[in-house]
């Protein structure tokens, strides 16, 4: 063998334009998006909510020259609240990795990263718990294998077709959990969905689906390719917003065999949420996001590094203070285990 070999006149070193993260992306969650985020100075308070049933009555009468003109009014309920709980969590630096690490890594990028993520995932599965879960809305339904009712009633136990059934009929059934909602919430029409990405890719395979798309039953056939998008769902549902949880959990114990699901399970929602946050506005829920300590985002997160010296340690601490409020049940329908897979 020839002297020196390829193994004599080079010595591995890391690679300094290359390191590989399981960083997921921060489009795949959808805590944050889905309702309006309301910034608040302090962690607790209260707000109105008006009591939705007088505004749809009618009470005007005929009015006789000379007499008064009927009366009515409206009441207000001041007891609902929200309280921001805080969640952290930390990644420490010892002074010893710090003075060892080779220079394609970055200790405090790192830890920012690590922490960012977390709480994207904290966030999510906290969102999930709820919003996107049986027992929390007033119109539901579940899927079954066969026997479902057809019918989707507000405070009944609806079931549907599994919608990777062919047989199913997705369009119709949210369709009809659209004029649920409208009935339920006194005239508001759903505007947004939020599909799971096992029940999105479910639909995008669905032969009605596929059809309406086939045979330009979208605004611009022309343009459409002939596969379901969430530009395309969204037109056929009549909806101004589709939403699809891609974020991943994994629920395995640190150390122990990676078991990922998604964080959306086999379930969708589809409400009504408010464009904007403001007075008189009603919406299936809110964010409270509180903003009052200093240094805290407008989405109630901050973090910081500083010294523990006791540790020899520098510290990174990523906190989030929120509350998730069901501002009206009425305004949203939950279709849960929707798929058989």
């Amino acid at each position: 063998m020839p002297q020196p070999t390829q193994y004599d006149v080079h010595v591995n070193t890391p690679l300094t334009n290359i390191s590989v993260a399981y960083i997921q992306e921060e489009k795949s969650f959808v805590a944050s998006e889905v309702f309006p985020n309301i910034p608040v100075e302090k962690q607790s308070d209260l707000y109105y909510k008006y009591v939705r049933g007088q505004w749809n009555t009618d009470e005007m009468q005929d009015r006789a020259a000379g007499a008064e003109s009927a009366g009515s009014g409206y009441s207000l309920d001041h007891t609902p609240t929200y309280f921001c709980k805080v969640k952290a969590l930390h990644k420490d630096i010892p002074d010893q990795v710090r003075a060892n690490e080779d220079t394609v890594l970055s200790s405090d990028r790192d830890a920012t990263l690590w922490l960012t993520q977390k709480s994207l995932i904290k966030r999510e599965r906290d969102w999930t718990g709820q919003y996107f879960t049986a027992g929390v809305w007033t119109t539901q339904a579940s899927g079954v294998t066969t026997g479902a009712t057809g019918v989707i009633a507000a405070n009944t136990s609806n079931t549907v077709l599994y919608w990777d059934n062919p047989s199913s009929t997705p369009i119709e059934d949210i369709r009809n959990s659209k004029r649920q909602i409208q009935l339920a919430s006194g005239g508001f029409r759903a505007n947004t969905a939020v599909f799971s990405r096992s029940v999105f890719d479910r639909l995008l395979d669905h032969p009605d689906l596929v059809d309406r798309i086939k045979y330009g039953q979208t605004a611009n056939p022309q343009l459409d390719p002939a596969i379901v998008n969430k530009r395309t769902l969204a037109e056929i549902f009549e909806l101004e917003r589709i939403f699809v949880m891609d974020g991943v959990y994994n629920s395995a114990q640190e150390g122990g065999t990676e078991t990922n699901t998604f964080i959306g399970g086999l379930n969708a929602l589809i409400c009504y949420s408010a464009p904007n946050p403001g007075l008189l506005t009603p919406t299936a829920g809110y964010t409270f996001s509180w903003t009052g300590m200093f240094g805290m985002g407008p989405m109630g997160n901050r973090v910081s590094t500083f010294r523990m010296e006791w540790l020899k340690s520098d510290r990174v601490e990523l906190e989030m203070a929120y509350a998730f409020g069901l501002v009206g049940a009425e305004f949203g329908a939950f279709f849960s285990n929707v798929t058989s897979s």
